[in-house]
């Protein structure tokens, strides 16, 4: 019985065959996709490329696509050919995009940096992060000054005492080149650095000083206008929601802000985390959930303003109408939010969407998703990689598919009123849990890679929190800014604001509920990069493929979270070599954890590792450790030493360091005593070739693997300490 249930060979080909045939509808979907590729395997390539080299892989790419076009009709080679093609203008597009960038990197060391403030962009633990325009760095001749630094200002002013946009300021500061990966195979933050501009990065060693500056470029004038409106808007929005809801407004003015200009300054750090933690990060950035909110309000506030009014509705297209409307405010949030990448992600959607209904098409569809992630590529090739726009698209083309394929129930007449509410309103709700399930799925690889986080309770956390902020926060918030635009006074629309508030402050209630409930998250390591790309490619096929076939995707997908984990390693040193971790009983310990504690963070996260809950007590139980140098005491495997800072030690030091160590980080020149003799010796040129090392167990031993080769010789992967 059941052999005969099974469908023979010929019926498995002749059934291939026609989800072959019907994806030639469905070829264009794939442009981004393979655009995508080849601005991937740019990225990926261990040595930076000539430009002519790119131009060659693309004029053969075109060649080979036109060759097909001439010589056959069959579409499989064809579309094979074309897609090829793409791939190749996507590799030549992010060699171009990446040399038009090219900016010097500043060396590391305490330098004078005077300049202007560009922006304030979203806080540090230490205090506000000021992207400086800067126009004279100590020690650097113009030609070697970066277009952009970023310093760390610490603080106890709050925003009121940063320096807004438009500043003049001379400030002293630790400044480096931007960091490479924290650790072995780790996000590499100096590539989106060098896409941006950004040259350099700081500690500020002292207060901002104001200084007079010449007049800046009109271009870098009309930038810091803006983004000093933007500031100004944050500020005065969370002080009319304070000044309504009072002082303990439990977060509201903050997220407020946050959510219409992308300034965090005013939100408290627990609040942020306990919004990470619960799977609503994407609240803190404005992306798809805020743009789509605000438009759509506006797109169909107007649509029923038009026909309200039957004398206008009798002789224009509503819709239209509403489509003309819903640009322009997109145009205008993604000026008030700062165009960050991720708003400008989503402004291209939702314009799209907009430009689609203006041209009498279907507003939401694959298509219209394919050309905003054709046009966003086009733009920042380097898009690819970031984690930004791996899940909003892939959010965006999981949710379209399943309306794809999501059954349409017959509408029931004759039900009495109260039935057929109750009908819909289950109908809405198993529509919004799949909403959010969907998502969340579509959104999981990439949150477990990048993030190395599953909050077990996200599907419910947005399932709230999102229909709050889309249906109620954004659309408050919209007629907040057009109160503050017109100058309204706080107390002629307070209800205004103190709803705003109210739902704001729902939001971030629902944060601390899901990401404090028991067992709210599972802490994951990254899994090998290849795993990360077979769930890529397994969401991608399954949204763009027509057919049975697109299943296969499922499991695919799912390749990030099963993915087996190599062994941990057991230590973690810094790429300047000047910070150092332990793991201890799933801890990691860290040898600096008043003082660098970010890096040890950012590997810790990315190796699924937990902080101790007292990193001081923690250190104190494993090693002797001063300002100036560490020591293991007897017990601790491996045993790393090391002398933190640049200043020469005395013999007898070097050689205390020595006795009983495996591994001794030394920052300063100084020649080795006898003691030291089969100490594997890291010095300050180790960590400027290789870069940040881990220490795993072996045969016998140790073995080190280093970020720097995996990095390979590109443009953005300066030695972090180089100078």
């Amino acid at each position: 019985m059941l052999a005969r249930r099974l469908p023979s060979l010929g019926q498995l080909l002749e059934d291939l065959q026609r989800e072959f045939e019907a994806q030639w509808e469905r070829v264009l979907l794939w442009t981004p996709v393979a655009f995508g590729v080849g601005a991937a395997a740019y990225m990926g390539l261990p040595r930076e490329p000539l430009v002519l080299t790119a131009w060659i892989i693309a004029l053969a790419g075109l060649a080979v696509a036109l060759a097909a076009r001439r010589f056959t009709r069959a579409r499989a080679v064809l579309a094979a050919s074309g897609l090829a093609a793409v791939v190749c203008l996507g590799f030549l597009a992010a060699k171009l995009h990446s040399d038009a960038v090219a900016a010097p990197i500043a060396p590391t060391g305490v330098t004078s940096v005077e300049g202007f403030v560009v922006d304030v962009e979203a806080p540090s633990e230490r205090g506000p992060r000021l992207l400086i325009a800067p126009v004279d760095i100590e020690g650097l001749s113009p030609e070697r000054t970066p277009v952009r630094v970023r310093i760390v200002v610490p603080q106890a002013g709050g925003p009121e005492a940063t320096p807004v946009p438009g500043s003049t300021i001379r400030i002293l500061t630790l400044l480096d080149p931007p960091p490479g990966p924290a650790a072995p195979g780790a996000y590499d933050f100096a590539r989106d650095a060098w896409f941006e501009g950004v040259g350099g990065v700081g500690l500020a060693l002292r207060p901002p000083e104001p200084v007079s500056l010449a007049p800046p470029p009109l271009a870098l004038r009309f930038e810091m206008a803006v983004n000093a409106l933007r500031w100004t808007m944050a500020a005065r929005l969370a002080g009319d929601i304070r000044q309504v809801m009072g002082p303990s407004d439990g977060g509201a003015a903050g997220l407020a802000a946050a959510v219409t200009t992308s300034h965090q300054d005013w939100l408290p750090a627990a609040d942020r985390d306990a919004l990470r933690g619960s799977g609503l990060a994407h609240m803190l950035a404005i992306a798809g959930l805020h743009t789509a909110a605000v438009s759509g309000f506006a797109f169909f506030a107007l649509r029923l303003l038009v026909a309200a009014w039957p004398w206008l509705s009798l002789r224009v297209s509503g819709k239209k109408i509403a489509a003309a409307g819903g640009l322009i405010v997109v145009a205008t949030y993604l000026f008030l939010s700062g165009a960050h990448p991720p708003a400008r992600r989503a402004a291209i959607t939702a314009g799209a969407a907009f430009v689609a209904i203006l041209a009498d098409r279907q507003a939401v569809s694959l298509h219209s998703l394919a050309l905003a992630a054709l046009a966003v590529l086009l733009i920042e090739p380097e898009a690819v990689l970031q984690p930004g726009f791996e899940m909003s698209f892939c959010a965006t083309a999981s949710l379209v598919a399943m309306a794809e394929v999501w059954p349409r129930r017959a509408t029931s007449s004759g039900l009495p009123w109260a039935l057929a509410a109750l009908q819909k309103g289950r109908d809405w709700l198993v529509a919004l849990c799949m909403v959010s399930f969907v998502a969340g799925a579509a959104t999981g690889p990439f949150a477990i890679q990048h993030f190395n986080r599953v909050a077990n309770y996200g599907v419910f956390a947005n399932l709230t929190a999102d229909f709050l902020a889309s249906a109620v926060l954004m659309p408050l918030l919209a007629l907040c800014l057009i109160a503050e635009a017109f100058d309204a006074g706080v107390g002629q629309v307070a209800p205004l604001f103190w709803l705003a508030g109210w739902a704001a402050r729902g939001v971030i209630a629902i944060g601390h509920v899901f990401s404090e409930a028991p067992g709210a998250g599972i802490a994951m390591s990254s899994a090998p990069t290849i795993a990360l790309v077979i769930s890529y490619v397994g969401i991608v096929f399954a949204c763009l493929w027509r057919g049975r076939l697109r299943w296969v995707g499922l499991p695919m997908a799912m390749a990030v979270a099963l993915w087996p984990r190599p062994a941990s390693p057991v230590a973690w040193i810094a790429g300047d070599g000047g910070d150092a971790a332990i793991v201890a009983a799933g801890e990691a310990v860290a040898l600096k954890p008043l003082t660098r504690l970010y890096a040890t963070q950012t590997w810790a996260q990315h190796r699924g590792l937990r902080l101790p809950a007292e990193p001081a007590a923690a250190l104190e139980a494993l090693y002797d450790c001063d300002r100036s140098e560490c020591k293991p005491k007897p017990f601790v495997r491996p045993a790393i030493s090391a002398w933190w800072t640049k200043r020469k030690p005395r013999p007898e030091q070097v050689s205390n360091l020595c006795q009983g160590a495996e591994f001794l980080i030394l920052r300063a020149d100084v020649e080795l005593p006898a003691d030291c003799r089969g100490v594997h010796i890291l010095t300050r040129e180790t960590f400027e070739k290789l870069g940040a090392a881990e220490v795993f167990a072996a045969a016998g031993g140790w073995r080190l693997e280093w970020s720097q080769p995996l990095r390979g010789e590109r443009p953005w992967s300066v030695s972090d300490s180089a100078g």
